[in-house]
């Protein structure tokens, strides 16, 4: 190979890109030490834009076609050269392809909670998350504001710097939008419609426009969520003792699904207050049984010396209270037989139907005379 084939071969022929990536915003072409060639092919395909970089300025713009690189094709960098060769012999200059297709696979989502005031709930703190495309409008603002000399300036570069534009802009539109918290399923699709249009102007400068903003989803904190469905529960019910009964009713099923002796406990005690409440409502009043007995008083003082044995009582029905325990029912000669054999004291508690309450026996007549033939107790010794 002679020398002129050497030098020859140093020069570019053919300026080209073909895009095997899907992440690639703006690519440098590897001129390395190179010469473009006067009257070199440039291929710019569909979905690119081909920019010429002369010593750090932009030179010229090609949008999608094939070009010979001439005199009449390259206006602005002849200019910038101002070649005294009639711009015929060979010229470095750097080239950028620049992506103007859409970017679909962005995501955007709510880190910290934007807080709104809601005109039902007041202040609410709400998430969100959703998607957005992203696409190139003015391939040489975005070198001068973005790209610069990035040789391969990638989707990932640019994310971060919109999803904070879009965090910021998503607060603005949910707070003067108007729209009631519980109505925003329903105008999700205009609301990312509005914030495409607000993002789009503020990207201008940097020449990226947002044609698609989609808004997939608006949660709102568990607390405001259980109340929503409370409200909703109580619009379908109606009727407040209903609805307790229903919320007594998951508490059973909940108990049931439970294995555990905590879910058995609650199953139990919620289902026997039904069951209590149910047989209320079916059964008869019934009649109340006989009081229990009332604690033991203190022993009173010893009554005075016994009268005359008294005329046998009627044949009634007692019930005396012996160690905490009822006992009886006893007659008139039962009593007196236990009296003989101590079970009865006077302080023993007596009662039969009639009586308000349970008494000392020696504060019942008809059981105090009784007594007349045992003596009292000793008094306390000195």
């Amino acid at each position: 190979m002679g020398l002129m084939d050497r030098i020859r071969g140093e020069f570019i022929d053919i300026i080209e890109w073909t895009d095997d990536s899907r992440d690639t915003i703006v690519w440098r072409f590897p001129r390395y030490e190179n010469e473009i060639k006067m009257g070199a092919k440039l291929v710019v395909r569909e979905s690119q834009t081909a920019v010429f970089v002369n010593e750090g300025q932009i030179a010229d713009v090609f949008t999608p076609g094939t070009y010979t690189l001439e005199t009449q094709n390259l206006p602005v960098l002849s200019t910038l050269k101002g070649w005294k060769y009639g711009f015929h012999s060979p010229f470095k200059a750097e080239v950028y392809f620049v992506t103007t297709r859409q970017f679909t696979d962005l995501k955007w989502g709510t880190q910290n909670p934007v807080i709104v005031r809601d005109p039902e709930f007041g202040m609410v703190r709400l998430r969100a998350f959703g998607a957005f495309a992203a696409r190139v409008v003015d391939a040489a603002a975005l070198l001068r504001e973005l790209a610069g000399t990035d040789p391969q300036f990638r989707t990932e570069e640019v994310q971060e710097y919109l999803r904070q534009l879009i965090v910021g802009r998503l607060a603005t539109a949910l707070a003067t939008a108007g729209v009631p918290m519980l109505d925003l399923a329903t105008r999700q699709d205009g609301l990312g419609t509005t914030l495409a249009t607000a993002l789009t102007e503020e990207l201008a400068p940097v020449g990226i426009a947002v044609p698609k903003f989609i808004i997939e989803n608006i949660s709102l904190p568990p607390e405001v969520e259980a109340a929503v469905d409370a409200r909703s529960r109580m619009g379908i019910v109606g009727n407040l003792d209903q609805y307790t009964q229903l919320q007594a009713a998951d508490a059973i099923g909940d108990a049931a699904r439970n294995p555990g002796a905590a879910g058995e406990g609650v199953g139990l005690g919620v289902g026997m207050a039904l069951g209590r409440r149910m047989a209320e409502g079916l059964t008869p009043q019934q009649a109340p049984a006989a009081p229990a007995p009332a604690p033991a008083p203190a022993p009173a003082p010893a009554p005075a010396a016994p009268a005359a044995v008294p005329p046998p009582l009627p044949q009634q029905q007692w019930f005396i209270g012996v160690g905490g325990a009822q006992q009886g029912p006893y007659d008139t000669a039962a009593l007196t037989g236990l009296i003989g054999a101590g079970t009865l004291a006077r302080t023993t508690l007596v009662w039969q139907n009639g009586m308000s309450g349970w008494l000392p026996a020696e504060q019942v007549p008809e059981v105090g005379r009784l007594f007349g033939s045992v003596p009292p107790p000793l008094p306390p010794q000195a």
